[in-house]
């Protein structure tokens, strides 16, 4: 379907649409999407003496919009239906009849907030479009009005599946737009940042069309080099959508030694992250990706945390982490039996070597062999 053949004949001649911007505009969409909301839960303002402030909403955006429109049709509905009900006269038919007419009112409402939605999509996939498409790589400020409307997407996205909004993404190609977005290192991180959660709550929305797509592209790599706590996070949000594929493009892509070497980063929560990515690789991973994790020396550096979790007096973030990281392995999809035995017993070759002393020793050889089965 062509962007400009869509059902939307609201978006050219609304005057809604014209020399306002964008953020202004979303407001008044969503206002009036909360006002049809608000028409359905509220069915005693049918017939009051004054229309409710949500209807009258609704009739005034009924002056400004195309006659033939969808939106429009629905309005008119509307009115006549409240219209009726407001004008009808106390009797027992009118009593009688109301469960119907406020029925009928509701279910045009839901239809008014629907297409509202869809207003709401269109301009929201548009905005973000052009913005990524015409804006100068060098010149953030411009770029900083794509970070609410990147944020309103992935919420939209994360509401779950509708075909018709899966159709504006792939009409406009957002899933590219967004890519080079992220991997636009002229951009600051936290706009790249935006982009990658965008793309994950594409990958969440419909993986059968999307995780394709990002398999071909660079993204991961993207991610890993920003190497931020909210770039991290995106990494686990991907790695557990779509698994053991995308952790084989990470070993692939030579992508383990960077992951590892956060755990050493100076910033916790990024240590934490960083952590967690390790954990669902150990899950998700084959034998080529852990053999990574080990060679890059990954028990060592969680023998080290855990160690400073116990000096430091504390029992969150690095606790049992050795442990944790050698049940992923065990409970994981990604190893045969066999392979998960051999992985064990590295474990606590590599645990032994590294301890500093044989309490430490015993205390975290002792979790890995009850934590895991035998």
């Amino acid at each position: 379907m062509d962007t400009e053949e869509c059902s939307y004949s609201w978006k050219q001649d609304s005057k809604l649409n014209n020399h306002i911007p964008i953020a202004q505009l979303m407001q008044v969409l969503e206002a009036l999407k909360q006002a049809s909301h608000n028409i359905q839960n509220h069915h005693n303002h049918f017939s009051d003496s004054d229309y409710s402030p949500s209807i009258k909403a609704l009739f005034q955006l009924q002056t400004i919009l195309s006659t033939d429109s969808i939106l429009s049709q629905h309005l008119n509905r509307l009115k006549t239906l409240v219209d009726s009900l407001h004008n009808s006269k106390p009797s027992i038919k009118s009593f009688l009849t109301r469960p119907l007419a406020t029925h009928s009112i509701t279910k045009v409402a839901a239809a008014i907030e629907s297409e509202l939605q869809s207003w709401i999509d269109y301009e929201t996939i548009t905005a973000v479009s052009s913005f990524i498409s015409t804006t100068n790589n060098n010149n953030d400020e411009n770029k900083n009005e794509l970070l609410p409307l990147l944020t309103r997407f992935s919420q939209r996205l994360s509401q779950g599946f509708n075909r018709e909004l899966q159709q504006l993404v792939l009409s406009f190609k957002l899933f590219s737009s967004l890519e080079s977005l992220l991997l636009d290192d002229k951009s600051s991180h936290r706009i790249r940042e935006h982009a990658g959660t965008a793309i994950a709550a594409l990958i969440r929305f419909n993986k059968d069309v999307f995780v394709g797509k990002l398999c071909m592209s660079p993204t991961v790599r993207a991610l890993v080099n920003i190497a931020s706590v909210r770039s991290i996070e995106v990494l686990c949000s991907l790695i557990r959508s779509i698994r053991s594929p995308i952790v084989d493009e990470v070993e692939s892509n030579g992508e383990i030694p960077k992951i590892i070497a956060l755990l050493s980063s100076h910033e916790t929560k990024l240590n934490v992250l960083a952590m967690e990515c390790v954990l669902e690789i150990g899950y998700y991973g084959r034998k080529e990706a852990v053999e990574g994790m080990l060679k890059e020396g990954v028990v060592e550096k969680l023998v080290e945390l855990q160690r400073l979790e116990v000096n430091n007096g504390r029992n969150s973030d690095f606790a049992n982490c050795v442990k944790r990281f050698a049940v992923q392995l065990e409970v994981g999809e990604g190893l045969r039996q066999r392979e998960k035995r051999e992985f064990k017993g590295e474990i606590l070759m590599r645990v032994r070597k590294v301890c500093v002393s044989d309490a430490e020793t015993v205390s975290i050889v002792a979790e890995v062999l009850w934590g895991t089965s035998p």
